[in-house]
């Protein structure tokens, strides 16, 4: 153990550490950088699929598209999260209702993808996404 981690509360006399005798805490590696939601989800074919279909949409298409998003995060992450977070099925209905909601006269501003989908979500009642993503 270094000098300044030491349990010793206070150096006595002259004993100072000097800069050189410091602990430094080891580099830590850079984080590769994603835009996308890093936290965990089950790796599932579908989830893999919607996901793959989101990534393929922002490397090639979205340049073309413009950079005019009107939410934070924008729809390509916001659809990425809702499915790595919720499945394919949800997930899919709420990116779909959230590119709906950025069209003309549509809402602005930040509009996290939901930690928790209700009970009353069912994948045969889709139409009720629709409220859940927006905040």
């Amino acid at each position: 153990m270094c000098t300044a981690c030491s349990p010793d509360p206070a150096p006595k006399g002259d004993q100072r550490v000097g800069k050189a005798e410091r602990h430094t805490p080891p580099p830590v590696a850079p984080h590769r950088f994603s835009r996308n939601w890093r936290g965990p989800f089950a790796r599932t074919p579908g989830r893999l699929a919607g996901l793959g279909l989101i990534r393929f949409y922002q490397l090639t298409l979205s340049g073309f598209v413009g950079h005019g998003c009107r939410h934070i995060p924008t729809c390509s992450e916001y659809g990425y999260e809702a499915i790595a977070r919720h499945g394919l099925w949800p997930g899919g209905w709420l990116a779909l209702f959230r590119v709906a909601r950025c069209g003309p006269g549509g809402t602005t501003g930040l509009d996290p993808v939901p930690d928790h989908l209700d009970a009353r979500f069912h994948w045969w009642t889709p139409w009720r996404y629709w409220r859940a993503g927006a905040t």
